[in-house]
């Protein structure tokens, strides 16, 4: 059985026997093991701050960009045999896996562009320089500079690949070394992503690190020019958050935790036409893809009263016909869950909810002796029910359930208490309007669904043009948002002074 090594301080480094076994979720077969027992993080990340980051901020955001590209190209060279670790590790169907490395691939390329955009400066130069005062030469310029820290990313079991490189690629362009650390049940993944790019030697020394195992104290070897960028629990967040060390120092700390995603069907979509058939495709896919293990994924459908009926018959037949099974198997549609803690937490959510709901399909018996499986499940609340277990905490599997409402969409969806993303799907622009007032500021993303919109991604798919987070239960975070997500990794400073002598500090940066 393969043991897994961390790449820190330039080298591969193996844990100490022992650690965590990695398995195929589909056949229960341990697979690798992983441990960063032994190795010493306090030295891995000042090998970052001391090498990685001065590498860095000596390149201009053009030559960093150049980075990303060659980082993009080495994982597109090595796609197949990355495929075949999403549907071995990950329990990826071969759709998923592509879902998750053409995702990381996809994001380098976008951030790779944006360097080539910001060119030969070496930091921002932010709007227009200001006159202070009388004097024509008191001038005075905000600028935006890489921090002198280290980037630490703690990512989710779900995107190995996509999550190493979203947050990878805005840090590096910003001038920031990283260490990332995988979720270690799908970490073979990401180690081997690590081993592309380390084989083709595309980073400077120090740039990008890489941990497997627990993370044991990582976090609590963080500074004040450190960040921390974590996806995960909600209760991890709160623990990194409230660490000594953090809070000291003013540790930036990004936090993307759990989600209650809604979809609203518009009063006006009917119970037939091509926005009911657009809602149906979208919730199905959320559903089912990736095993319903998104951050994004639709957890709640609010459909007008008079609509339910149709609407559940349609959504469970269509689901009727998702093949749940191994990932090998070429007619399968739906592969499992990640892991056993994984089936154990979304049975039980599916426990609470039938307790309070009308299971419609699915349910949380076992498919199969061995394997992570679950059917893909529906529930149905009743009119103007309190429904308190749909909107307490996500569930997070193939799971969704249906709200009917009648005028009060926007105040059922704000009971998520902040969400990553909502989806409206209506052409009545009176409703449209009110309902994003009602509904944005509880939200990261809103994604307005159009049957004419050929080739959608949907409310699922996180672009790197756009936002990702949101507010209150979703953790209060952003990442990507093109240029936006640099700002993270950016120190914002005032210069003032003389005006030639501020424009000639100046000169080297990119003006936006």
């Amino acid at each position: 059985m393969q043991q897994l090594s961390s790449y820190v301080g330039g080298q591969w480094v193996k844990g100490s026997q022992g650690g965590q076994t990695l398995v195929n979720p589909a056949t229960e077969e341990p697979l690798a093991s992983a441990s960063s027992e032994g190795i010493d993080l306090a030295a891995a990340l000042e090998y970052a701050r001391t090498k990685g980051g001065p590498a860095l901020r000596a390149l201009s955001f053009a030559e960093r960009g150049a980075i990303l590209k060659g980082m993009a190209d080495a994982l597109q060279a090595a796609r197949d045999e990355l495929l075949a670790l999403g549907m071995r590790n990950c329990g990826n169907t071969r759709s998923d896996a592509k879902f998750d490395v053409d995702g990381a691939i996809a994001t380098l390329l976008a951030y790779a562009e944006l360097g080539t955009q910001l060119g030969a400066g070496k930091f921002i130069v932010d709007g227009d320089g200001l006159q202070l005062g009388r004097s024509p030469r008191s001038h005075g310029q905000h600028v935006s500079v890489p921090r002198h820290g280290v980037a630490v990313h703690i990512n989710a079991f779900n995107f190995p690949a996509w999550g190493l490189a979203e947050k990878a690629a805005a840090a590096l362009l910003a001038g920031v070394p990283v260490l990332s650390k995988p979720a270690t049940a799908t970490a073979m993944l990401a180690q081997r992503a690590m081993q592309v790019f380390v084989e083709n030697k595309l980073l400077p020394e120090g740039a990008l690190s890489l941990l497997v195992g627990a993370p044991r104290d990582l976090a609590q070897h963080l500074g004040a020019q450190d960040v921390l960028a974590f996806t995960g629990s909600g209760d991890t967040g709160e623990h990194l958050r409230a660490l000594p060390n953090v809070m000291r120092h003013s540790v930036r700390v990004n936090v993307e935790a759990d989600s209650l995603n809604a979809a609203v069907l518009g009063p006006d979509a009917g119970a037939s036409g091509d926005m009911l058939e657009l809602f149906l495709k979208e919730v199905v896919r959320d559903i089912t893809q990736k095993a319903g293990q998104k951050c994004t994924a639709i957890r709640r459908l609010l459909v007008p009263a008079e609509h339910v009926a149709t609407l559940r018959d349609d959504l469970a037949g269509l689901l009727a016909g998702y093949k749940v099974g191994n990932p090998a198997d070429e007619d399968v549609r739906m592969g499992p869950l990640t892991n056993a803690a994984q089936l154990a937490d979304v049975r039980e959510g599916i426990g609470r909810l039938g307790a309070q709901g009308t299971l419609v399909t699915g349910g949380a018996q076992p498919l199969f002796p061995k394997g992570y499986f679950l059917a893909p499940t529906v529930f149905e609340f009743a009119p103007g029910a309190q429904a308190d277990a749909v909107h307490a905490r996500e569930v997070f599997g193939p799971v969704v359930s249906i709200l009917p409402y009648a005028d009060d969409a926007a105040a059922i969806v704000a009971r998520g208490g902040g969400s990553l993303v909502c989806s409206l799907y209506s052409e009545d622009a009176a409703w449209l309007e009110d309902t994003v007032a009602g509904i944005a500021p509880h939200h990261g993303r809103v994604y307005i669904g159009h049957p004419k919109i050929e080739l959608s991604p949907g409310p699922g798919t996180v672009l790197p043009q756009l936002v990702h987070g949101g507010p209150g239960r979703a953790g209060g975070g952003e990442e990507l948002g093109g240029r936006r997500a640099l700002g993270f990794y950016l120190q914002r400073v005032a210069l003032q002074g003389s005006r030639p002598l501020i424009q000639g500090l100046a000169k080297a940066g990119t003006q936006v």
